[in-house]
């Protein structure tokens, strides 16, 4: 059974850094697998933040957070971050883990994603 679980979010002020983690069990992050952030927001739709190909290395992001977000894995630990630098009030969501079985992010954050972690609470204010 695949669990994954994150940790990492918190309060912080406008231009603070946070560093999300999410643990991966039952599922191996160094395998050819998509990982995956997402983040909700109160009355919005979930949306995709960044998602790695965790085989070929390769890294996608969302518009709003490039440049200020990094995603990145270590397989040893099974566990895949999300460092974020410059933190804005628009950025205030939930933030979610999750995994896919396809063997490449062949889509960016729109690839299909088939597992979620229950999510950690980003809040950051002005």
């Amino acid at each position: 059974q695949v669990q994954l679980v994150e940790s990492g979010g918190g309060s912080v002020q406008a231009g603070g850094s946070l560093r999300l983690s999410c643990v991966a069990s039952g599922y191996t992050t160094g395998s050819s697998q998509c990982m995956g952030w997402f983040r909700q927001a109160p009355g919005k739709e979930r949306e995709g933040v960044a998602a790695l190909s965790t085989i070929i290395g390769d890294t996608y992001y969302i518009d709003s957070v490039k440049g200020r977000f990094i995603i990145s894995h270590d397989n040893a630990k099974n566990t895949v971050y999300l460092q974020m630098n410059s933190l804005k009030p628009g950025d205030t969501a939930m933030y979610y883990c999750a995994a896919s079985r396809m063997g490449s992010c062949y889509s960016g954050v729109g690839t299909p994603f088939n597992y979620w972690g229950q999510g950690t609470q980003v809040t950051v204010s002005s």
